[in-house]
C-alpha cells in the first residue's frame, strides 16, 4: 500500500520505518527542513534500539522516504497517518492544534478516497473533530479512523512488528477492512485486531496508560509502608506477582515514571473527565504521589549528611526516565538534578545515550562524565536513577574503591541487599531495609 505519516517524532518514525519494513511504500511528511534533511541523510533523531538498522535498510530499498511537502506526501497515499505532538496545557488537557491545523491543510489536498487515521494519543472526541474539519474543503470521500499506538520506549520495534493487540475504532467498513489489511502482516491471530467505534478506540489507550501508571503508584506506595513497618517490598512482589489475576508486570517500585506518554495521558484523562462532570479520585491520587516519588530520594540523600549537601560530589547514575532509550521528558532525573542543585552539591552524572539531551537543560551547571566509573570518582554518595543493564553488572568491588564513601542510594533496587551489606556498602533502596550505618 502506498502510506503517508505526518510527524517524524517517536511514533512516527517507528510506525513509517515498520510498515515500510512489510513492504508498503512510506512517505513521511514533517515540516521541520533540518529534521528532514537528516533523515534523507540516513540519520535518526532519535534512540531506539534496532531502529537505525531497518531505517536504513528501507530507505536504500526505496520504500521509506521523507519530504517537507504535505501535498507531496499524501498525493498518492491511500492512508494518512497522523502521528502529531498533543502535548498537555496547563490546565492538563492535550493540545490538539497541531491535530487540527494539519486536518486543515490536508482537508484540500482530498480529492480521491483517503482514510485519515489519528495515530496520536488523542482525547474522546478527536476523531469526530477531525472529520469536521476535512469536510469544510475535501472533494472526495474519506474516513477518520482512530488507531492509537501502543509503543514502549526502547521495545518499539519489538511491539510494533509483534503488537499484542491493533486497535481500529471506525463506524466505516471499507475503512476497518483497508486497516485490517494493513496490519495482517504484523499479527498471528486475526483476534489481535480489536475493531470498535472511534471513540472507544481513543478511550482505550487512555484507560491502558492510566492503569499501568496506577499500578507502578501502588506499588510505590506499599513500599513507602514496607518502609515503616519494616518489611520488604520484594517479597510482597514476588508474592502478588503469582497471582494470575494480578502478572508480575508493572509492579516494581520506584522514584516515579515520566516519559512522554503516562504523565501526559493521565493528566488528559483527568481533564476529561471534570469537563464531563466526573471527579477521577484515582488519577488525582497517582499524580500527586508520583510528583513527590520523584524526588524522595533526595531527602533522604540530605537526612544522610544530617541536611548540608553543599559541596558533596553527588553522582547520578542514568538520566533517561527508562533503560534503552534518551528520552528524558519528565524523567525523575531533571527533578532530582534541579533538588541537589539547590542544595548547593556537586552534581555529576552519567548515562549511555541521554547526556545531550539533559545538557540542553543543564548546560555547564553539572559535570557529564564519559563512563559510569570516571562518574563516581571521589564521590560522597551516588544515586541510581535509571536502571540501564550496565549498571546492575558494574562490580562492587570497584564500586567501592572509586568512590569517596561507599553510600549508595537506589531508586531502581537493581543490587542485592546481601551483597551490598557484604561489601560494607551504606544502601537505602525503595521498599526494602537500610543496609549499613550512617557514619556521618
Amino acid at each position: 500500500m502506498n502510506i503517508a505519516v505526518i510527524g517524524t517524532g517517536y511514533v512516527g518514525l517507528v510506525s513509517g520505518t515498520c510498515f515500510a519494513e512489510k513492504g508498503n511504500n512510506v512517505i513521511c511528511v514533517d515540516i521541520d527542513e533540518k529534521k528532514v534533511t537528516q533523515l534523507k541523510a540516513g540519520q535518526i533523531p532519535i534512540y531506539e534500539p534496532g531502529l537505525e538498522t531497518i531505517f536504513t535498510k528501507n530507505i536504500e530499498a526505496g520504500r521509506l522516504s521523507f519530504t517537507t511537502n504535505l501535498a507531496e506526501g499524501i498525493q498518492n497515499a491511500e492512508i494518512i497517518f497522523l502521528a502529531l505532538p498533543t502535548p498537555s496545557d496547563e490546565d492538563g488537557s492535550a493540545d490538539l492544534s497541531y491535530v487540527s491545523k494539519c486536518a486543515e491543510a490536508i482537508s484540500p489536498l482530498i480529492t480521491d478516497y483517503k482514510i485519515i487515521v489519528n495515530k496520536s494519543t488523542v482525547p474522546v472526541g478527536t476523531a469526530e473533530m477531525v472529520s469536521n474539519i476535512l469536510s469544510e474543503k475535501a472533494t472526495a470521500p474519506f474516513d477518520v479512523v482512530s488507531n492509537p499506538e501502543f509503543l514502549r520506549e526502547g521495545s518499539a520495534l519489538k511491539d510494533f512488528m509483534n503488537p499484542d493487540r491493533v486497535v481500529i475504532g471506525s463506524s466505516s467498513q471499507r475503512a476497518i477492512e483497508k486497516m485490517s489489511a494493513l496490519y495482517a502482516p504484523f499479527i498471528q491471530d486475526e483476534n489481535q485486531i480489536v475493531i470498535g467505534d472511534e471513540k472507544s478506540a481513543e478511550m482505550s489507550k487512555y484507560a491502558a496508560n492510566a492503569y499501568l501508571s496506577a499500578r507502578l503508584t501502588f506499588m510505590n506506595e506499599i513500599a513507602t509502608l514496607c518502609e515503616k513497618v519494616g518489611a520488604n517490598v520484594d517479597f510482597i512482589r514476588e508474592s502478588m506477582g503469582m497471582d494470575d489475576r494480578i502478572g508480575s508486570k508493572f509492579l516494581f517500585p520506584g522514584i516515579g515514571f515520566g516519559g512522554s506518554c503516562f504523565p501526559k495521558d493521565i493528566r488528559a484523562l483527568v481533564k476529561t473527565a471534570k469537563d464531563n462532570d466526573y471527579n477521577f479520585k484515582i488519577l488525582n491520587s497517582v499524580i500527586e504521589v508520583n510528583e513527590s516519588q520523584k524526588v524522595v530520594i533526595v531527602q533522604r540523600v540530605k537526612n544522610y549528611f544530617k541536611g548540608n549537601l553543599e559541596g558533596k560530589r553527588i553522582t547520578i547514575w542514568g538520566l533517561a526516565f527508562k533503560p534503552n532509550t534518551d528520552d528524558v521528558r519528565q524523567a525523575s532525573s531533571l527533578k532530582i538534578i534541579s533538588r541537589l542543585l539547590d542544595e548547593k552539591a556537586i552534581v555529576s552524572v552519567f548515562d549511555p545515550v541521554a547526556m545531550e539531551n539533559v545538557k540542553k537543560i543543564f548546560g555547564d551547571k553539572i559535570i557529564y562524565s564519559e563512563n559510569s566509573e570516571q562518574a563516581i570518582k571521589d564521590a560522597d554518595a551516588l544515586i541510581i536513577v535509571t536502571e540501564w543493564n550496565e549498571f546492575r553488572k558494574f562490580p562492587l568491588e570497584l564500586l567501592a574503591n572509586t568512590m569517596k564513601s561507599k553510600v549508595v542510594f537506589d531508586g531502581r533496587n537493581i543490587f542485592k541487599l546481601e551483597e551490598m551489606e557484604t561489601a560494607g556498602f551504606y544502601y537505602e533502596s525503595i521498599g526494602r531495609p537500610t543496609v549499613g550505618k550512617n557514619k556521618n
